[in-house]
């Protein structure tokens, strides 16, 4: 009998879509799952009274004391799992009914695996269809091509990534065992998700891909991300990122993969794309770190 999945919500921002994610767990039609919620002290009295109205032991609500910041806990989640598989999801994405059922079977396929990628739909803000320019980026120029399950690993695999990240980090499910011994890297907020990855890739784990569509990953101009894409910070700590694995990929011997990080491409494209905006906006923080990333050397910022 297969292990529950476990489900780990770090939770801070907008209460209606946090309760829409809740909600689209609980919806699932394979009921074997378990949801801890780590609230990180999200200003809002009604948020434990609104968990003990569900009524469903599978789900667990916990609220920190001190505000711990992304990173700390998303770390603080992995501390927190219990079985074989686990999902660090978005507290504003959605889970489709099937999304259970499609990772379970994914795993029984391929258990030696470490990250499943299902498939993927993006909306908006308001739940609606979304299509931007990096997602069409992401599916027509670096993810993989081909039909139903693949598995991906080694040097090819990272150079894949490093192309340009195609991976939905809230829509990834885990082998418990190999994410919370790796876990995060400290001091990264924007690209914890990729470095996550890439240390699992360097030490040998294989990624299985699977097409069938179970979770609906959600962008909107109020998060985080698109608040850093904006100043042109987010690019900061990109850069720096890459810098440093290229230097851990030639110490490896994956001269191919460290040429790759180091001229890291999408992601000087993607400031690109962001610098008209910033024009406009006449944002001279955010003009000034996009140019700089877009255009000049590789070097530590």
């Amino acid at each position: 009998m297969a292990s529950p999945l476990d489900i780990m919500l770090p939770y801070y921002g907008d209460v209606g879509l946090m309760q829409t994610t809740v909600r689209s767990v609980l919806a699932q039609d394979d009921p074997d799952w378990r949801l801890t919620v780590v609230d990180d002290g999200y200003p809002d009295d009604s948020i434990p009274g609104w968990f003990e109205s569900l009524g469903d032991g599978r789900i667990k609500y916990l609220r920190n004391e001190e505000n711990l910041g992304a990173n700390r806990n998303f770390q603080k989640c992995l501390d927190l799992v219990e079985h074989e598989l686990v999902v660090v999801m978005g507290a504003d994405d959605v889970m489709l009914p099937n999304y259970v059922r499609t990772v379970q079977s994914a795993h029984r396929s391929h258990p030696n695996a470490t990250i499943i990628q299902p498939g993927v739909e993006l909306i908006d803000e308001n739940g609606e269809p979304a299509k931007t320019l990096v997602d069409q980026a992401k599916r027509r120029l670096y993810a993989p091509k081909g039909r139903g399950r693949q598995i991906f690993c080694g040097e090819d695999l990272a150079i894949s990534l490093l192309r340009g990240n195609w991976l939905y980090f809230p829509s990834l499910t885990w082998r418990a065992d190999a994410i919370t011994k790796v876990g995060f890297r400290e001091g990264l907020n924007v690209v914890q998700d990729l470095a996550l990855v890439m240390d699992l890739v360097q030490r040998g784990d294989q990624l299985v891909v699977d097409d069938t569509v179970c979770f609906q990953y959600r962008r909107h101009r109020a998060s985080d991300s698109s608040w850093r894409a904006m100043a042109g910070t987010r690019f900061i700590e990109e850069r720096n990122y890459f810098l440093d694995v290229a230097r851990r990929l030639d110490e490896q011997g994956w001269s191919r993969a460290a040429k790759v990080a180091r001229s890291h491409v999408s992601s000087r494209l993607h400031a690109l794309t962001l610098l008209p905006k910033a024009l406009k906006n006449k944002h001279s923080e955010g003009t000034r770190n996009l140019t700089r990333h877009a255009f000049g050397p590789s070097k530590r910022i």
